[in-house]
């Protein structure tokens, strides 16, 4: 497939307005540096070029430095804060992945690794408030760790998200474009079983078959989910055993849990500690537990509202909002009561897929939006 090396879109759609004149090409180069540092949240090595990148980046396009706090960075653009912008530079693609996967654009459509998700909004952030004349109470957080659960940022991003008037996170959009107004929740679980090893043929009964149990409770956890609710409950990985001809000493299973509300999440919690041996002599404990509470749909309706009217006026293409499975790191910011609005980076689809690609006619409205709800909120003081 031939790509345009140097992308270019007509001088119409170059600049957002006179108010916010933002170069959507010199936007588009920046991305493509972004993309072409791969940095898989696996290997502290990309991560910490990557890290280093972005804080040039920034640092080039705010004119101050970011505060270095590992493979996180974070720009305190004036006083506390009160608007939080997310975004993450992380990706979910190995080494090499450019290889197979380069950047490119043809007819429109924008690929490479980690461009939908989520690099195309943290450029976009970039540029964005490198624009503002009033930056007062915005700040920027950058984390490395997204896409394996946010260990070492959810701290982190909690403190800096309460008593914040919004969050803007710049993961990608739903299906069509639409922000997200409603996250799952989500739980992990491994639950690791002891049972006692015996000659599978010679005296199987003296042994207690870990394998057996295994299968027992991951029966019983399957049937926690409540599909009227929207609660998944879904083993996912299991492991068990060392030879054929040997009763299994030890097994253990993985299990993705998706709620939206927190008593959902609660409810299989409590029920996934409860579990209890079947098989006589066998044991077992549960590692894990809930790991980010839902965005549920009270923390981003106004917020969507704001939006919407300022689409409106603005003569940006009409809002929509959907509810996804998927989690993000708005779902910490929602957690510790902070309005937030989620969504707000690239329009087009594929994520952690052969085909992630991003909508080049699109970035310049989803800019347009982001930067007007950041002078809106900016000047309600």
């Amino acid at each position: 497939m031939a790509f345009d090396e140097t992308p270019a879109l007509p001088a119409t759609d170059a600049r957002l307005d006179a108010d916010a004149p933002l170069d959507v090409n010199a936007l588009i180069a920046d991305l493509r540096t972004l993309v072409e540092c791969e940095s898989p949240s696996s290997d502290p090595d990309a991560l910490a070029r990557s890290v280093e990148l972005v804080a040039r980046l920034g640092s080039a396009h705010l004119g101050v430095e970011p505060e270095r706090l590992g493979i996180h960075l974070r720009w305190r653009l004036g006083g506390p804060t009160r608007v939080l912008v997310l975004a993450h530079h992380d990706t979910v693609w190995p080494l090499g992945s450019l290889e197979t996967h380069p950047f490119g654009i043809h007819d429109g459509v924008l690929r490479g690794p980690g461009s939908f998700d989520m690099k195309t909004g943290l450029a976009m952030a970039l540029h964005v408030l490198a624009s503002l004349d009033d930056r007062t109470g915005v700040t920027l957080l950058v984390t490395g760790d997204e896409e394996v659960g946010s260990p070492s940022s959810r701290a982190l991003i909690e403190d800096e998200a309460r008593g914040a008037d919004a969050a803007f996170v710049l993961e990608a959009s739903a299906d069509g474009g639409a922000l997200k107004l409603e996250r799952k929740g989500t739980s992990i679980y491994r639950v690791l079983i002891k049972g006692r090893a015996a000659h599978a043929g010679l005296e199987p009964e003296k042994g207690v078959n870990a394998l057996v149990e295994l299968a027992h409770q991951v029966l019983a956890v399957a049937a926690l989910g409540d599909p009227e609710l929207g609660t998944t409950v879904v083993p996912t990985v299991a492991a068990a055993g060392t030879t054929r001809n040997t009763v299994p000493a030890e097994a253990w299973f993985a299990v993705d849990v998706r709620a939206r509300t927190v008593a959902e999440q609660e409810r299989v919690d409590a029920a996934v500690r409860a579990l209890t041996p079947v098989l006589p002599g066998g044991t077992f404990e549960i590692e894990g537990g809930i790991n980010r509470p839902p965005l549920e749909p009270a923390l981003s309706a106004d917020l969507f509202a704001r939006a919407s009217r300022i689409a409106e006026a603005s003569g940006l293409p009409a809002l929509i909002g959907a509810a996804v499975g998927g989690a993000s790191d708005g779902n910490f910011t929602a957690g510790v009561g902070t309005p937030t609005l989620d969504g707000l980076g690239a329009v087009g689809g594929g994520a952690h897929a052969d085909d992630e690609h991003v909508l080049v006619d699109r970035i310049a409205d989803r800019t347009a939006l982001l930067r007007a709800l950041i002078v809106d909120l900016v000047a309600t003081r």
